[in-house]
């Protein structure tokens, strides 16, 4: 058995306003390119304005996200991060850390352990544009796990 550590790094073009990107194909394919059968897929974004987490990629729950986000940490409120930098995105911090910068999923004979309407998702919610990087980390072996190791021992 080799275990092993892959790196890579996604990249998406954010807006100057809440942005979620579905992010599940793209670490799909660097789990594949990866050639580990066993092990997890940890995302993590470098920055204090965005985050990661799971949801189901469809409008109407996205929009709710969105939603839920406002009423929790809306932007038109005052915050102090803005009264001592002056850029006017303390709401983002806060949202960002509500949420937090990692997922870390299981990898099982070579596929992320998502649920059927489970997808990851980056979340950013800065007042500028920018390029939002993401940087995927994958660990584990590359050989399957024998069967009697996989099955849920009675007693």
């Amino acid at each position: 058995m080799t275990f092993k550590i892959v790196q890579y790094q996604l990249s998406f073009p954010a807006t100057a306003g809440t942005d979620v990107f579905d992010i599940t194909g793209r670490v799909r394919e660097k789990v594949s390119e990866s050639g580990i059968r066993n092990g997890q897929a940890l995302a993590f974004v470098p920055g204090s304005t965005a985050a990661l987490t799971t949801i189901e990629y469809e409008r109407g729950a996205i929009q709710d996200l969105v939603d839920a986000i406002e009423r929790i940490a809306p932007q038109s409120l005052n915050y102090r991060h803005d009264e001592r930098w002056g850029d006017g995105n303390g709401y983002a911090h806060v949202r960002a850390a509500l949420l937090g910068p990692s997922l870390t999923v299981p990898v099982v004979a070579g596929q992320l352990a998502l649920g059927t309407w489970q997808q990851m998702v980056l979340v950013d919610f800065d007042n500028r544009p920018r390029q939002r990087r993401i940087l995927i980390q994958i660990s584990g072996d590359d050989h399957p796990v024998p069967k009697e190791r996989t099955e849920q021992q009675g007693g």
